[in-house]
């Protein structure tokens, strides 16, 4: 069968995206992965540059992707088809370019865990993420902002003369342009996937790219990669070196004879050809190898815990088999970035196909010799040589332009062609794709004015060269309003508030007012803040109430300020203010899980604990509860400490009987380490 690529449509159970947050997302939710790094953990000099190296200030220019939730309807997704007479593969360029499947013909196996439904939760850095298949992360520590985002796609000559689906993109986070080429030499069991990270610009870049493999999660199932020490990362945010394959009382190369979830990062020695791979009681799964360049590889579990099989309940079907995550980085670890000389470029291949071992080999207490096994039938099934000759191969054809486009992706790689004039062989970003997002920034690179919108100022631009042309532009609500978020990203905070004044001043509206209450309270100003978030509400709900052709967007604003205006309102004790802004919003808000839990704060604060515990006995869910979000726990504990105190204090004594006598209920259960 000759190797084709074709459209198709797969239909699945999916929760709708919905709008994302309307406010600029200038802190970027929690960094959960800030670590303390032990005196005597003895990292390697490089490894210690990087970890320090570029991190997020926030994840401006995008934005918080929040609006979906928890109800699940058919839906029909554009999907497209890489096939051989060996492998299917099935991609969805409009969901970040997500490998769904990988279904082995000779065997009928399906390679991957292939999630039955489409639920977004909170684990991207904008918030929405969907688990299964094989996701490209670019950008920052994390997953990747594009997720959920659509890709440009199209054909492309392989380096067998067959066809390869190319997939690219421009990653606003960084600024850079990536590509990834996928085909299936005719005959092959691989899928090969090269991918190339360009700089385009004159100044170094940081750079982060990790590929995450979720594979079918069972009793008896092993992860196997050619190390013998692994940096552990928990959440309790430590970083330390383990021994492989037994840390701690356990064999931790089984993903479920770990009770949290955490990280393992194999410490793979130089020289040593590079995979993992995850394989069943019989033996049989799924390897991933690639050329050096893609130096890192990790594991990823989420424990036999139950706050571990909670979270796999939340992100698939109800009864489903759970998965573990097997990855592949530029880095040791997932800590890191690494610097790209302008002009530069990272480019590698990577190949995915089927293993089989000997499963007493694999299963048997002699590490190195289980290790020695995977290598072997790896070498026998795709030697090392190939896949560097594949790289060689596939090098010249990472510059041919595209014979067909297939999907369509954003306009801002066509933006930041209009203004640098770059020239990006074999990732066309076509002034075609421009659309009413890019419109007020051409406007901006024309006449050097940005036009005032109505309501609001719309998508951001914070890179350096959009800040130099913002500073020139004439002073006006948009202009100064963006002209804060450029400033506050590059860590100019003084200038970012003063800015936001001046767009006060000219009449900006709700947005300058919340920026200026999240400065107050990152440096440290909590009762400024409160009156900053008090202002803002205010005017967000006069604005609502205007109504008028854009009353959905100003309600959407009148709404996650709200969210975020109560927890800033009781930090500062204003307990009653709180209450009255929750009482101001619709009845329908009010219900969502998120007010709900708000609700509960609220009534805890006010010396309710009783009507605090009913709202969690009658039971809600928060959609986008955010992976590492200690609240739900933190809250139910201290309405039980209060219901126990009777009115009295609070004492170490009353909250040990909390744990013992008023348990967290499993529907809350999401803590990601030990209490």
């Amino acid at each position: 069968m000759a190797t084709s690529v074709r459209r198709t449509t797969l239909t699945l159970p999916a929760a709708p995206l919905g709008p994302d947050n309307p406010l600029p997302a200038l802190r970027g939710g929690h960094d959960l992965h800030r670590i303390d790094v032990p005196e005597d953990a003895g990292l390697p000099a490089d490894m210690a540059r990087q970890l320090g190296y570029q991190p997020l200030r926030s994840i401006l220019p995008t934005r918080m992707r929040d609006g979906y939730g928890r109800d699940r309807r058919s839906t029909d997704l554009d999907a497209l088809v890489l096939e051989n007479d060996r492998l299917r593969a099935t991609v969805l360029p409009g969901l970040g370019g997500r490998v769904h499947s990988l279904h082995h013909k000779p065997t009928g196996r399906e390679l991957l865990y292939r999630n039955p439904v489409l639920q977004p939760a909170a684990f991207a850095l904008n918030g929405a993420w969907f688990s299964g298949g094989i996701e490209w992360n670019i950008g920052a520590t994390g997953h990747t902002t594009l997720s959920c985002a659509p890709l440009h796609a199209a054909r492309v000559p392989a380096p067998d003369g067959g066809e390869m689906l190319r997939l690219w993109e421009w990653e606003r986070l960084r600024d850079l342009p990536f590509q990834v080429d996928l085909w299936l030499p005719d005959g092959s069991d691989f899928l090969y996937v090269g991918v190339r990270i360009r700089n385009p610009h004159h100044h170094t870049a940081p750079v982060y790219w990790w590929s995450n493999i979720a594979v079918p999660e069972a009793e008896g199932s092993r992860v196997l990669a050619p190390a013998e020490e692994a940096w552990h990362f928990g959440y309790e945010r430590t970083l330390r070196r383990v021994p492989v394959p037994e840390y701690d009382g356990a064999d931790r190369t089984y993903p479920l004879r770990s009770e949290f979830p955490a990280d393992y990062f194999y410490d793979l020695p130089d020289g040593a050809r590079r995979w993992i791979t995850s394989l069943d009681t019989e033996g049989h799964g799924l390897v991933q190898t690639s050329t050096d360049t893609l130096r890192g590889r990790k594991l990823f579990l989420w424990g036999a815990g139950r706050a571990g099989r909670r979270w796999q309940r939340w992100l698939t079907e109800p009864g489903t088999g759970g998965y573990a995550e097997i990855q592949a980085g530029l880095a040791r670890t997932q800590l890191e970035h690494l610097p790209l000389d302008g002009g530069a470029e990272f480019s590698w291949l990577e190949a995915y196909g089927p293993l089989a071992a000997d499963p007493a080999t694999v299963h048997g207490t002699d590490w190195a010799a289980a290790r020695g096994e995977v290598a072997d039938r790896l070498e026998a099934a795709l030697p090392r040589a190939d896949v560097d000759a594949a790289y060689a191969a596939w090098l010249p054809y990472a510059d041919r332009e595209p014979k067909e486009s297939l999907a369509t992706g954003s306009g801002w790689g066509a933006l930041e062609v209009a203004r640098a004039g770059l020239d990006l062989p074999g990732t066309p970003f076509d002034a075609a794709t421009l659309g009413p997002e890019q419109e007020p920034w051409l406007t901006l690179l024309r006449t050097g004015t940005l036009p005032a919108e109505d309501p609001l100022p719309g998508a951001a631009l914070t890179a350096p060269a959009w800040r130099d042309l913002l500073e020139c532009a004439p002073s006006g609500p948009a202009t100064d309003y963006h002209l804060g978020l450029a400033q506050w990203q590059a860590g100019d905070r003084a200038q970012a508030v003063r800015s936001w004044e001046r767009a006060l001043a000219h009449g900006a509206g709700a947005l300058p007012l919340y920026c200026l209450a999240v400065a107050e309270s990152e440096a440290g100003e909590p009762d400024r803040a409160a009156d900053r978030y008090a202002e803002a509400a205010a005017a967000a709900a006069r604005a609502a109430a205007a109504g008028g052709p854009h009353a959905r967007v100003r309600h959407a604003v009148r709404t996650a300020l709200a969210r975020e205006a109560v927890p800033a309102l009781l930090a500062a004790g204003r307990t009653e203010a709180a209450d009255a802004l929750l009482a101001g919003l619709p009845p329908a808000e009010l219900d969502r899980g998120c007010f709900r839990l708000l609700t509960a704060r609220v009534r805890l604060a006010q010396g309710r604990p009783a009507a605090a515990r009913e709202i969690f006995d009658a039971g809600f869910e928060i959609a986008d509860l955010r992976e590492g979000d200690e609240t739900l726990g933190d809250t139910w504990y201290a309405i039980a400490e209060r219901l126990l105190a009777d009115g009295g204090p609070v004492t170490d004594t009353i909250r040990t009987r909390a744990r013992t006598e008023h348990p967290l209920p499993e529907r809350y259960e999401y803590r990601m380490r030990p209490a």
